[in-house]
Parts: C-alpha cells; sequence; structure tokens
C-alpha cells in the first residue's frame, strides 16, 4: 500500500475480537491485511492494555487505518501520569511496514495530545535494533533521553516529546 492517508479510528473491544479471528470479512467497513496485523499474543496483549484504559476512564487505542485496511495498532500504554506523560506504543502489520504509517501514527498520537491539554509530554520505549520505530520517533520531534538494556531484549532507547510542541505530521481527521 502505498497511500499516504492514514487515520486513527478508536479500537473497540469487538474490533479486537475481530483482529483475533484473522476473519478476511470487513468490520465496520474495515478489512485486514494479508498475514493479519500481528501475532495473536501481541493482539491479546494490545487489547488488555486497551481495556484497563477504558476501566480507567483514558480510551486511547486506536487502529491505523489506511485506505480502509487496518495496517497497525497504535495507543497509550497506560493512563496519564500525575506529570501529565503518558507511553505509547505502536506497532504496523509486517506486510504494510516501511510506508510511513508509524510515522503519521506517531504524528497523530502527539496531535491529539496536543489537543488535551492535561498532557505535558509523550515517552516511548523503541529497541534501539528497530531503526524504523526510532526514524517514526525523530521524524515527529521525539528525542532519544536515555538507554537502558532489557535482559531479554537487548538496548531500549527512551524517547521523549513535548505535547505541547508543534507536530509537524499530520493525518486525515479521526472517522
Amino acid at each position: 500500500m502505498t497511500d499516504s492517508a492514514t487515520e486513527l479510528v478508536a479500537a473497540t473491544d469487538a474490533h479486537f475480537a475481530w483482529l483475533l479471528r484473522g476473519e478476511p470479512a470487513e468490520l465496520d467497513g474495515l478489512r485486514q491485511p494479508p498475514g493479519g496485523v500481528d501475532d495473536r499474543i501481541v493482539i491479546e496483549h494490545v487489547r488488555a492494555i486497551a481495556r484497563r484504559l477504558v476501566a480507567a476512564g483514558s480510551a486511547a487505542s486506536w487502529l491505523i487505518v489506511a485506505a480502509g485496511e487496518v495496517v497497525g495498532l497504535c495507543g497509550h500504554k497506560r493512563p496519564l501520569d500525575t506529570r501529565g506523560a503518558v507511553e505509547i506504543g505502536y506497532n504496523v502489520a509486517p506486510t504494510r511496514r516501511r510506508l510511513g504509517h508509524a510515522t503519521r501514527a506517531v504524528g497523530e498520537m502527539l496531535r491529539l495530545a496536543r489537543a488535551d491539554t492535561s498532557v505535558a509530554t509523550l515517552t516511548a520505549q523503541v529497541l534501539v535494533s528497530n531503526v524504523g520505530s526510532e526514524r517514526a520517533l525523530r521524524a515527529n520531534g521525539f528525542a532519544r533521553t536515555g538507554m537502558w538494556t532489557d535482559a531479554r531484549e537487548g538496548d531500549v532507547g527512551q524517547w521523549r516529546a513535548d505535547a505541547r510542541a508543534p507536530c509537524n505530521t499530520p493525518l486525515t481527521t479521526e472517522r
């Protein structure tokens, strides 16, 4: 897919159930990419995060959609903390990577954060070996603020962006 129109659609539990079933049939006018969005365990993990966010009154989980196809998932990893910081996460389907979807999704999450006066900072943790994710963060004004080593995964970069600074990668409006 080379369509640059990427949007975030609020992810519901019904969307996660549909993604887990891997059905080729459309849901809400959306379809899945060849091979699905991600492995079952990842989708279940993101669904659990989304459920915790909803329970905390912070519905901040989205489907990354391009041309009617769910090309990835993104959202907050936990509710906003007392300092106004929130960690984001995102993933693009293997068959839809290297097309700018992650960059545009991060830009849209930053735009949404800027519209919420309670959010001061977005953070992200990315494996240093994940050059594409680092590029998506850098393109949206994130700066690496530290590093640590995960015993299983390797070196991890800690990234930060001021949610009150201008965002340079707007997306289309939400559905």
